[in-house]
Formats: C-alpha cells, structure tokens, sequence
C-alpha cells in the first residue's frame, strides 16, 4: 500500500501584535453646539456636544418609550419631537438625526 504525504504549508510568521491606541474624536463633534428653542423642550438648553445631543435625544425616546415596537428603526414622534421632525408622525433613526441638525447652530 502506498502512501502519500500532504504537502505541508509554510509556516508563517505569527503577526505582530500592536498596542491598542485609543481613538481621538473628532473636533467636529466634540464642538458644543446650541439647540433651538423646539429641541431644547427634549434636550434642554445648554450648548453640548452633537454626539451628547444624540445621547439625550435617545435617552428621552427610550424614556417615552416612542421607538416603534415592530420596527426598532422608527421613531414615534409625541408632541414635542414632532415640531423637531418637521411635523412627522414618523421617522427612521437615520432621518432623525438629518432632521435634528437644523435645529442647531
């Protein structure tokens, strides 16, 4: 009986590991901006930064429980984020923060 051998692959090297470094955010978002008179009845007044202003928004819809039960991606607009949506009942979480940017400066 004649037997083969598998042709081994060479070996390579194992990678170097490098030291995780942490990410610098970026200046852009970290500029506080100030919310209009219709977002600041969600976010509240004090100028903060857009990734803060994205957090309190979430934190309220969480809060009021308007995210959509069937798909995660809508928002329920109550009263006070449908002058923010534009008079939406309903917006995609993508949509919302487009919507939310005009009413900052």
């Amino acid at each position: 009986m004649a037997t083969t051998k598998k042709a081994s692959a060479p070996k390579s090297k194992p990678k170097a590991v490098k030291a995780k470094v942490k990410r610098k955010p970026s200046a852009a978002f970290m500029k506080p901006v100030q919310p209009d008179a219709a977002l600041a009845a969600v976010v509240g007044g004090a100028a903060v930064p857009r990734t803060e202003l994205t957090k309190k928004i979430w934190v309220y819809i969480k809060k009021k429980g308007l995210q959509d039960s069937k798909d995660k991606r809508m928002i329920n607009a109550d009263d006070a984020l449908k002058v923010v949506f534009g008079g939406k009942k309903q917006v995609s979480m993508f949509e919302m923060t487009k919507l939310v940017s005009k009413h900052v400066k």
